[in-house]
């Protein structure tokens, strides 16, 4: 490894700190900017709404009202339900009022052993509300008692009706089992209580996310609200502080993301005028985040045509969001799997057409979730065991070529003649057919699939709550000790998972090192005294930041290492230095005696920049003579 490979080795540890540093910065930072935020949003609260809505009128005239009756009703709650989910809808409104998810459960409840659903939405924390402009001013659908016409276990229809013959119908069906829900607005006889100018509903969606898991730092990195554009973009706000904005597009889908399940709102024609705000919310208390979305959506005055969306209430899990496109309303594919996180382009791929499939196939064979990684563990090294073996014998070659390498730095002690040493030490390892680079491989080959593994993980709901040896839920960490109060950088608690972690990490460092250095000599073996002493360190640095992450990924990263750590054991313990080193002078005569061969790779390129040197300093000599 030349001194480039080191520079660019420390370079990639350095970026990896410095991000690493600046998230944890990020997420200490943010809880005393919240507490300012928050006093700021209640004053501030009413500018942020759309203008159409800002500009309404704050009371109708009930003189005029065609629904002032349905005012004075009393509400009552309608429970639809499936194999999936039970939502309860209010007639007051015609909204929801609770949403739970029938085969999952708070961490609380599952560490308690409780058989209780979670609940996704709920009217304490959650709301929603539909307005049409009037002649009269504003009518908000929360205002009114709508009346049930027809209700079975899995469809509800709510009418509204006026004095005059007018009449607003909300439409509920809960797809059997799934985790849609279909809801229509659709209207008759409207139009002398409506401008001619309206063709638009507004809505007014806010969420106040509870937590559902058992760390606040890891359900809050994965939380955001998420939409998708017309143009065919998923974005996403921040996951770690109070952010706002309109959507520069028309969206066809917002979502209320938390870690795991998502509460999505899906229309059939695109909203616009879309504003959007995800409130970050202190970490001491029981919610992540509230989310706020203001719209607008089309709507036929003439009550031809109804208003149509989608609500998805449940899991983020990639197939089961994906499979969401075969009950398109839309015509057109929703693409919900964005937001299961996959990492960057290359990382993404290596998820989503590798570690998917492999992921899927051994999850129906219904192992346990720590097997099912350790499969996939095993699956990998056999994948790069070719690679590996050819780097660490790259390495053994010039760990029994390093005291040829040292006459050769014993012959060049100038530095000036540093370019003439490093042009006869890659000539020689041409001579004997070996690439100084090969050593670096496995880095390369391994880096992608590591951050692929660092995303997939956290994002796998298969994890949740699934327990493997000591751990009781591999979807977050697991506690060998835990304390009350939270110690800045560590917690309150210390991961076992993360510890074996560490103590392997150090152990690959050490053998990696070692190996590295008995194949160096001059410069580069001080050189790697200073890279030795930071990949030492590293294990110390992981601690800190992977203490707070899941168990998962921890273990997957423990035997992860393990198994390159028993890899070089076992090519060191099966590489004989003696044979190595006679078929590499084998190398070396038959290179000798071949007047063709001609240095290649680095060792040409160098020889053609020490050519180059050369002929510049002649002309500089010649130059000088003249004058």
């Amino acid at each position: 490894m030349d001194k480039n490979t080191v520079t660019g080795l420390v370079l990639i540890v350095l970026v990896l700190i410095g991000f690493s540093w600046y998230n944890s910065a990020q997420q200490a930072e943010y809880q005393q900017m919240v507490q300012n935020d928050t006093t700021i949003v209640q004053t501030q609260a009413p500018k942020t709404q759309p203008s159409a809505v800002a500009a309404a009128p704050a009371a109708t005239n009930d003189s005029l009202d065609v629904f002032r009756e349905a005012k004075q009703g009393k509400a009552k709650d309608i429970v639809l339900k499936n194999e999936k989910i039970t939502v309860t809808l209010n007639t007051r409104g015609g909204t929801l009022k609770e949403v739970k998810l029938n085969e999952y459960k708070s961490y609380a409840d599952f560490e308690a052993e409780r058989n209780v659903s979670l609940c996704l939405y709920n009217e304490k924390d959650a709301s929603s509300n539909i307005l049409l402009d009037t002649k009269e001013g504003v009518m908000a659908f929360n205002d009114y008692v709508f009346t049930p016409t027809a209700v079975t276990d899995s469809t509800a229809t709510l009418t509204l009706q006026g004095a005059g013959g007018e009449t607003i119908t909300l439409n509920y069906k809960l797809l059997a089992d799934n985790y849609l829900l279909d809801f229509t607005v659709s209207s008759a006889n409207l139009r002398r209580i409506l401008p001619s100018s309206t063709r638009s509903l507004q809505m007014k969606w806010n969420d106040k996310v509870a937590r559902h898991e058992k760390g606040f730092y890891f359900e809050n990195m994965y939380s955001t609200l998420t939409y998708r554009l017309q143009n065919g973009e998923t974005e996403k706000m921040s996951e770690a502080e109070t952010e706002e904005v309109t959507a520069e597009d028309a969206v066809n889908w917002i979502a209320f993301k938390n870690q795991y399940f998502s509460s999505i709102l899906i229309a059939e024609k695109p909203l616009k005028e879309v504003n959007l705000r995800s409130e970050q919310l202190p970490e001491n208390g029981d919610h992540l985040k509230n989310y706020s979305a203001h719209m607008k959506a089309d709507f036929d005055a003439e009550g031809k045509q109804p208003t149509r969306f989608q609500y998805y209430f449940g899991p983020n899990n990639y197939r089961l969001l994906q499979s969401m496109d075969d009950h398109s309303i839309t015509g057109q594919d929703y693409d919900l799997q964005e937001l299961v996180y996959l990492g960057w382009p290359i990382v993404r791929w290596i998820n989503r057409y590798f570690t998917l499939y492999v992921f899927d196939f051994f999850t129906r064979m219904g192992l346990p979730m720590g097997i099912v990684l350790l499969l996939i563990t095993i699956l990998l090294r056999v994948i790069v065991y070719v690679p590996t073996r050819k780097s660490f014998m790259s390495s053994a070659k010039m760990r029994v070529l390093k005291p040829k390498v040292d006459e050769i730095s014993a012959k060049y002690p100038k530095k000036e003649d540093a370019m003439k040493k490093q042009q006869e030490i890659m000539s020689l390892y041409s001579q004997y057919g070996v690439s100084p680079m090969g050593g670096c491989l496995p880095m390369l080959i391994q880096m992608p699939i590591w951050i692929a593994m660092f995303n997939f993980v956290p994002n796998a709901i298969e994890m949740r709550q699934q327990g493997f040896l000591w751990a009781d839920d591999l979807s977050t960490y697991d506690s060998l000790i835990s304390w009350s109060t939270p110690i800045w950088g560590l917690g309150n608690h210390i991961s076992l998972f993360c510890l074996l972690f560490c103590a392997t990490n150090l152990l690959y460092s050490f053998m990696t090192m070692r190996q590295q250095r008995e194949s160096m000599s001059g410069e580069q073996a001080q050189q790697m005294k200073v890279m030795q002493w930071m990949m030492m360190l590293m294990p110390l640095f992981f601690f800190f930041m992977f203490n707070k992450y899941s168990a998962g990924l921890n273990y997957y990263y423990f035997i992860s290492l393990l198994f390159s750590a028993l890899t070089m054991w076992f090519l060191r313990k099966t590489t004989d230095d003696k044979k190595l080193l006679e078929k590499l002078e084998a190398n070396f005569i038959a290179n000798k005696n071949n007047p063709n061969k001609k240095p290649s790779g680095l060792a040409a390129r160098l020889e053609a920049l020490q050519k180059q040197q050369e002929e510049i300093m002649k002309r500089q000599q010649q130059a000088r003579n003249r004058s």
